[in-house]
């Protein structure tokens, strides 16, 4: 550990300069007016790798945005570990509610980061979770430890769903090929309390469009004659869970993998207080399906939200209008053993069987994945669980969660 500390000292500053300039890069998928900064992030995560000393680096173009590979293979009578991460951010909207630019990062101290923390957008997803791991290969290098081979694959669309990810692993599985898998873009449950992600929610994301009069219309000659989407939209998915936050589309639990009262109770053994839950998202109470604790609300079962809702006016003043067209996007997380291309065609089948014939329903898929779960008794989590317990002073927990956020998991 001596040594390793030593570097870090020796090399803190550098990292933190490295990170910086890495944050300042817009690399906003989403959007194609930064189709240029997320190549160029590319780049800059290609640099860093050969700047860290892996034997073989390329940028490998894909139908949408590249993958940047990289390994060090040092004896292939040893094990091989495969770290992912994803150079993308998201938008960073709304920008109102940045203290400081969400591309011109700063450190600062806060109640939650008393010691400091860098706040820009990537910092936490997923920037500066791959660059600590292409820190420590660097520290393994010129300090000569490296004890496995290592391969990086560092993709650039993940907040779009890593469309071309599963067509670039098909296509290139012996490079790929590995004993586990390190990803870390998932969570910890505290410093005090360190924690690995040993499974994974799926996802189905779609964008529903209500239509109805071909035209908008106002709402003093056509209100209470002809069906505001807006109206039908916010009825419809009202109809998509019921009074115990149960979600209503037949067939949606078909597959739900239910967990034991015994592992419900190992779960329950990681700590969480309700009350600090509470009081940190400033809430009176929280809100899930009957039957279940927030924590495993989040972590084993599955979960339906609108992640956005829009038509009609929304500018200054009044515009009395009924408007032809209502959206939204909804998502689903999924849990073993449910399929997103099965929850996709079950949700628009439900979707269109509401509608009122007075409306016309689109609903388009825009991307899904598969949940998964690793188990704790294979030698790639043990390794990763002495390693924290190593570094935290602490045997780490367990988890399982909703979606990606930061820290490591294990595949």
């Amino acid at each position: 550990m001596e040594y390793i500390n030593k570097y870090i000292k020796e090399n803190k500053e550098r990292f933190i300069d490295e990170l910086i300039n890495l944050l300042k890069i817009p690399s906003i998928s989403a959007d194609p007016a930064y189709k240029q900064d997320v190549m160029n992030c590319a780049d800059a995560v290609a640099g860093s790798l050969k700047s860290a000393g892996a034997n073989n680096v390329e940028i490998c173009p894909t139908a949408g945005y590249p993958i940047v590979y990289a390994d060090m293979i040092i004896d292939k009578s040893l094990p091989t570990v495969l770290v992912y991460g994803h150079y993308d951010v998201q938008p960073a909207d709304p920008l109102e509610l940045w203290e400081s630019g969400p591309f011109d990062p700063i450190i600062k101290k806060t109640e939650t980061h008393p010691d400091g923390a860098i706040f820009a957008r990537g910092a936490c997803d997923d920037k500066g979770q791959f660059y600590m791991h292409v820190k420590a290969f660097e520290l393994m290098i010129e300090t000569n430890t490296l004890p496995c081979n290592l391969k990086f694959m560092i993709e650039g669309e993940e907040e779009v769903g890593s469309e071309h990810l599963s067509d670039f692993v098909v296509s290139n599985k012996e490079k790929l090929s590995c004993d586990a898998i390190l990803i870390s873009d998932t969570g910890i449950i505290s410093n005090n309390t360190p924690s690995i992600t040993t499974g994974l929610k799926g996802l189905s994301y779609l964008e529903v469009e209500v239509t109805g009069p071909n035209r908008d219309l106002h709402s003093g000659l056509y209100g209470g004659a002809v069906a505001n989407p807006i109206n039908i939209l916010c009825e419809m998915i009202a109809k998509l869970k019921d009074e115990n936050n149960k979600i209503t589309i037949p067939g949606f639990y078909d597959n739900v993998a239910e967990l034991s009262i015994e592992e419900r109770a190992k779960m329950a053994k990681a700590p969480f207080s309700l009350d600090e839950y509470k009081k940190a998202l400033e809430l009176t109470d929280v809100h899930g399906e009957e039957g279940f604790t927030t924590m495993e609300r989040t972590g084993i079962r599955p979960t339906l939200d609108v992640n956005g809702i829009w038509g009609g006016y929304i500018g200054e003043g009044a515009k009395t209008v009924i408007p032809s067209k209502a959206f939204a996007k909804i998502s689903m997380r999924l849990v073993p053993h449910q399929s997103d291309n099965e929850i996709t065609q079950l949700f628009t089948d439900y979707f269109k069987s509401i509608a009122p014939k007075s409306v016309k329903v689109e609903v388009r898929p825009h991307h899904g994945g598969e949940p998964y779960v690793s188990p704790t008794d294979i030698i790639a989590y043990k390794a990763a669980s002495q390693a924290m317990k190593t570094t935290y002073g602490k045997e780490p927990v367990p988890v399982r969660s909703g979606g990606e956020y930061s820290n490591s998991s294990i595949i």
